[in-house]
C-alpha cells in the first residue's frame, strides 16, 4: 500500500504487530518473558517491547541507564528463546529530555511527556489535577497556551530522538475527554496541532494510532483525534496501531476497531518487511 493510501474495504487481515509494550523494567506489570508468552498466545508475528529511557529530572518510572543494559541483556535472551515463534524486538520509548544511548536498541519512539518551563520539567501525564494546576500556575488558565508550548517540544521530537515513530502526538488531551477541560476545535489549538505536524511529516516516519488511554479508561478513542488523523492523512503522513500496554492483557487493545486506519507502509522500516 502507498504511504497515505486508503485502506481497501477487501484488505487482508492487517499483520498482528504491537511495537509499543512496557513491562517491569520501567513502569510496566509484566516481565517481558510473560509479554512475550502472552503474544505468541494471541497468535502475534511481531511484538516489540519498550523500556522508558532514562530521564535524569525524573526516574520514578522509567529505567536506569544500568537498567536499559539489562533490558537488553533479557531481550538478547527472549529472541534466541522465541526464534521461530515469534519476532521479539527491544524498543525505546526515547523521551525528548532523555541522556540515554540508544544505539543498541531495535527502534525507537520519540515521546514527550513533560514540558519544560525554566529549569522546571512539568509532567503532561500525571493527572487531571495536576494539569490543571500546571496550567492555572504557569499559563493563567490558558490552555491554548499549554498546547501551543507542548507542540512546539513535539515538533522537535524526531530531529532531537532520531526515533522511528512518533509516539502519542496529542498527549496533552489524555484528561480532557468530551472536552472537559479545553476545545480541542478551537483555532489556536488545531493551528499550533497542525504546525507540529507540519514540522513532522518531512521525516516520513509513521504516527501511532495509540490507544493506551483508551485501556486506562481515560478516553474513549486513540491518541491522535479524529482531526488531527485526517490532518496527518492529508499530508500524506502513515499510521502504525500501538497498544501502549503496560500489562500482557492489553496487548492489541482496540486494534480491530482502528485497523482501517492503519498502514503496511507504516511498517516498512522494520527489517525484513514485506
Amino acid at each position: 500500500m502507498k504511504k497515505g493510501s486508503e485502506p481497501s474495504e477487501n484488505r487482508a487481515a492487517f499483520p498482528r504487530i504491537d511495537l509499543h509494550t512496557h513491562s517491569v523494567f520501567c513502569d510496566g506489570k509484566n516481565t517481558p518473558e510473560e509479554m512475550v508468552r502472552a503474544a505468541i498466545e494471541r497468535r502475534m508475528e511481531v511484538i516489540g517491547i519498550c523500556v522508558h529511557s532514562h530521564t535524569p529530572h525524573d526516574e520514578s518510572y522509567c529505567a536506569s541507564l544500568a537498567g536499559m543494559r539489562d533490558f537488553l541483556t533479557e531481550m538478547r535472551r527472549l529472541k534466541e528463546k522465541y526464534a521461530g515463534r515469534i519476532r521479539v524486538l527491544a524498543g525505546a520509548e526515547q523521551d525528548l529530555f532523555s541522556d540515554a544511548d540508544i544505539s543498541d536498541f531495535d527502534y525507537a519512539i520519540g515521546s514527550v511527556h513533560y514540558l519544560k518551563l525554566g529549569g522546571t520539567y512539568y509532567e503532561v501525564d500525571h493527572s487531571a489535577d495536576y494539569f490543571r494546576e500546571t496550567v492555572e500556575k504557569r499559563f493563567g488558565g490558558d490552555y491554548n497556551a499549554f498546547a501551543e508550548q507542548y507542540f512546539e517540544e513535539v515538533s522537535t521530537v524526531l530531529a532531537v530522538t532520531k526515533a522511528d515513530v512518533v509516539g502519542h502526538l496529542d498527549l496533552l488531551t489524555i484528561f480532557n475527554e468530551g472536552g472537559k477541560l479545553f476545545d480541542e476545535g478551537d483555532p489556536r489549538y488545531l493551528k499550533a496541532a497542525k504546525a507540529c505536524i507540519d514540522r513532522l511529516i518531512p521525516y516520513g516516519k509513521p504516527f501511532e494510532i495509540n490507544t493506551g488511554a483508551m485501556h486506562r479508561g481515560y478516553r474513549t478513542g486513540p491518541y491522535p483525534s479524529p482531526a488531527l488523523r485526517s490532518y496527518i492523512r492529508e499530508k500524506g503522513g502513515c499510521f502504525l496501531l500501538s497498544s501502549d500496554a503496560h500489562s500482557a492483557d492489553r496487548l492489541m487493545y482496540g486494534f480491530e476497531a482502528f485497523q482501517e486506519a492503519a498502514d503496511e507502509a507504516a511498517y516498512g522500516w522494520l527489517d525484513g518487511w514485506n
